[in-house]
Parts: structure tokens; C-alpha cells; sequence
């Protein structure tokens, strides 16, 4: 199933997605969380502690985040489902330093262990893990079945994976305001904060690529997931998927 996500990239057509991405998560690290909490209102925590919630009763101890970032979810993790092992993983290393300073700062470094990497060839072996989180990041994959594939080749029989991911709401109310703060006022506020020119121009045109709701289980049971799920949150502008293995 080819993914139109796929083809957006955040500067140019000439590189690979891959590397792109990778810079502009470095370019942006240091206005990351800032941007986050504004593009949202604060809300994507409570999405982050939904999908939490939903995890809590598959008991998971050895937890892989991908695309970890500045280790938000991972941290909160930690905090609501202490595992025994818990590992965040992402392309730039200006993120994962933040999410290593984060984890200093709450006092938990020696219990996460955060490292830079490649989330569509996982150095790590056959059915390591029992549960994979991915927050946001789904959609900046070069290859989301490739991406899918590999979380699956990680996870043990019977293991969970949860998805966090913006999506594009359907409502003719709150599609138009919708489409006009990601497309007009996130860009704008982007560049002044993060000082680079595409990187919150990119955010919208991967969302509204993004494959969601059914088409996005279709990709998830082509890799191999079974009882795959999707819960919409806040008038479709967030989109939680659950598969197991």
C-alpha cells in the first residue's frame, strides 16, 4: 500500500526523507516542547495520558518508544507504568539530549535509557519487547510499512503496540478553523520560534497525508497486527491506534 506521507518531505525532493527528517528534528529540538504545547493548547499531554490509561492493562515491562523525541512519553511511562525496562529511540541527536537532559532532571537517567537510531532497521533483536509506543512520529517515516514491519519483527507474541498520531478531523465545523490555524498560524508562529522556514509547513502537509482511521489499520494488519483499533480524540485532531502481535 503506498502511503502519501511517504512523499512529503520537510525541505527538498533530492535526499531521503530519512535524512531530511532527521535535520529538521536537530533544527528544531531547541523550540520543540514550546511549539508542542502551543500547536495543541496543552492538550497532547492529555492524549499522551489517555493512551497511557489504555496501555496500563496490558501490564507492559519491557517498553520500546520510538521516535521518542524529547521523551515526553517516554517519561510518563516511567512515571504511571514502571517497567522494567524502558527504552526511547530516535533519528536526531539534539532530541535525544533533551529527552537525556529531562530524564537528569527528574532523576530517573539510570532507569531510561535513550538512544539515537534508525526506527526502520531497530538495533535490536527478534521479539525483544512487549509493548512499542510511537507518539507523533508515524507519519515522518520514510517507509511506514517498512517502519511497521520492524516494530513487529521487535515485538514478542502477544505484545502491543500503540500509536499516537495527529489526524485531520471530518466535522464541516472544525475542519475550516482547522485548516486554517495549521495552515496559516502554525507556520508563522514556526518560523519565528523555531527560525526554520519549512519545518511547520511540513507538519500539516504530513498530517493531512497520513493514512488514518481504517486505512491506517490496513497498513497494521498488512505488517501482521491483529485486533487492530483506532480511537479518535478531540474532534479528529488526534487519532490513538492499538494492534497486538
Amino acid at each position: 500500500m503506498e502511503v502519501k506521507a511517504e512523499k512529503i518531505n520537510p525541505y527538498d525532493n533530492e535526499r531521503s526523507k530519512t535524512q531530511q527528517v532527521k535535520e529538521m528534528f536537530d533544527s528544531i529540538a531547541p523550540a520543540y516542547d514550546f511549539m508542542n504545547r502551543m500547536m495543541a493548547f496543552g492538550i497532547d499531554k492529555l492524549w499522551r495520558a489517555r493512551a497511557v490509561k489504555m496501555l496500563r492493562r496490558h501490564s507492559p515491562r519491557l517498553i520500546l518508544d520510538v521516535a521518542t523525541g524529547t521523551g515526553d512519553l517516554a517519561l510518563l511511562l516511567h512515571r504511571k507504568l514502571n517497567p522494567h525496562q524502558l527504552t526511547g529511540i530516535d533519528l536526531s541527536p539534539n532530541m535525544i539530549a533533551r529527552a537525556q537532559a529531562k530524564a537528569v532532571d527528574a532523576g530517573i537517567a539510570h532507569k531510561v535509557n535513550f538512544m539515537t537510531g534508525d526506527c526502520l532497521a531497530l538495533p535490536f533483536g527478534t521479539e525483544t519487547f512487549d509493548c512499542i509506543t510511537v507518539a507523533y512520529g508515524v507519519r515522518n517515516f520514510e517507509h511506514l510499512d517498512a517502519g511497521y514491519r520492524e516494530m513487529y519483527r521487535v515485538l514478542q507474541p502477544g505484545a502491543v503496540l500503540c500509536v499516537i498520531e495527529l489526524s485531520t478531523p471530518t466535522s464541516p465545523i472544525v475542519k475550516p478553523l482547522y485548516n486554517f490555524y495549521t495552515r496559516r498560524i502554525i507556520p508563522t508562529i514556526g518560523r519565528l520560534v523555531s527560525h526554520d522556514v519549512r519545518a511547520y509547513s511540513y507538519l500539516p502537509e504530513s498530517i493531512a497525508a497520513v493514512p488514518q482511521g481504517n486505512s491506517m489499520l490496513e497498513l497494521l494488519r498488512e505488517a501482521g497486527f491483529s485486533q487492530c483499533t483506532f480511537t479518535p480524540l478531540t474532534f479528529g485532531t488526534c487519532t490513538i491506534y492499538m494492534a497486538i502481535k
